[in-house]
C-alpha cells in the first residue's frame, strides 16, 4: 500500500498526480489524512482522504509519499502521528519513502536522511539538505537511492510518479503508462 499524506496546505498537483498515475498502475494508494476527513490543499482544493494517519499499520513493501506544500509539510510536522509514521518509514529498509518538493527538507530536519544520501528538493531549499549531511543532486528531476526517492517540485509530479509506478509496479507497466499519458509526446 502507498500512504500518501495529505495535511493542511499540501501540493495538490505532487499529492493528486501521483496518486492518479500509481492507481493507474494498479498499485494500491491511500490518500492518508492528517487532522481529518477532508483536507484543503495550498491551492484551495479540499480532498477527501481514505484514511486518517492514526489508523495506517505499516509493513514491509509500503510506501509513505510526502508531497510538498509549505503548509503541508508544517502540517506533517506539527503532527505527532504523521511524524511517527516518517519515522518508521526512514527506519524500515522493507519500507520505501518518497518525498517531493519541501518534503525533503522536512527529513532533514527530523534527522532522517543518511550522511552522504543523493537527493533533490525544491530549488532554492537545497541548503537544508546539505545541512544534514545530505548530497543533493539538483540537475535530477528525481533521484532514488536505496528505498529513498526524492523530486524537485510541482513541475515534476510525473517524473515522480512513474518513477514510484517503475519501482512499485515494474518497468513495463511505466512504459505503459508513459505511453498512455502521452508523458513528453
Amino acid at each position: 500500500m502507498v500512504y500518501i499524506l495529505l495535511g493542511e496546505g499540501f501540493e495538490e498537483a505532487e499529492a493528486l498526480v501521483t496518486a492518479d498515475v500509481l492507481r493507474r498502475a494498479e498499485v494500491p494508494v491511500s490518500l492518508t489524512g492528517i487532522g481529518g476527513d477532508f483536507v484543503a490543499g495550498s491551492h484551495g482544493i479540499t480532498v477527501k482522504t481514505d484514511v486518517t494517519v492514526e489508523s495506517v499499520s505499516l509493513s514491509g513493501g509500503d510506501m509513505v509519499v510526502l508531497p510538498g506544500g509549505l503548509g503541508g509539510v508544517a502540517s506533517m510536522e506539527g503532527s505527532g502521528p504523521a511524524m511517527a509514521l516518517i519515522r518508521q518509514a526512514a527506519e524500515n529498509p522493507e519500507i520505501w519513502l518518497a518525498a517531493i518538493c519541501a518534503a525533503p527538507t522536512l527529513l532533514a530536519r527530523a534527522g532522517l536522511l543518511p550522511q552522504g544520501v543523493p537527493c533533490v528538493c525544491y530549488p532554492g531549499m537545497e541548503g537544508e539538505l546539505e545541512q544534514a549531511g545530505a548530497r543533493p543532486q539538483m540537475d535530477k528531476a528525481v533521484v532514488v537511492h536505496n528505498r529513498l526517492v526524492t523530486s524537485q517540485a510541482p513541475g515534476t509530479a510525473f517524473d515522480f510518479a512513474l518513477a514510484l509506478a517503475e519501482l512499485l509496479a515494474g518497468i513495463p507497466a511505466a512504459c505503459r503508462l508513459h505511453s498512455d499519458l502521452h508523458y513528453g509526446a
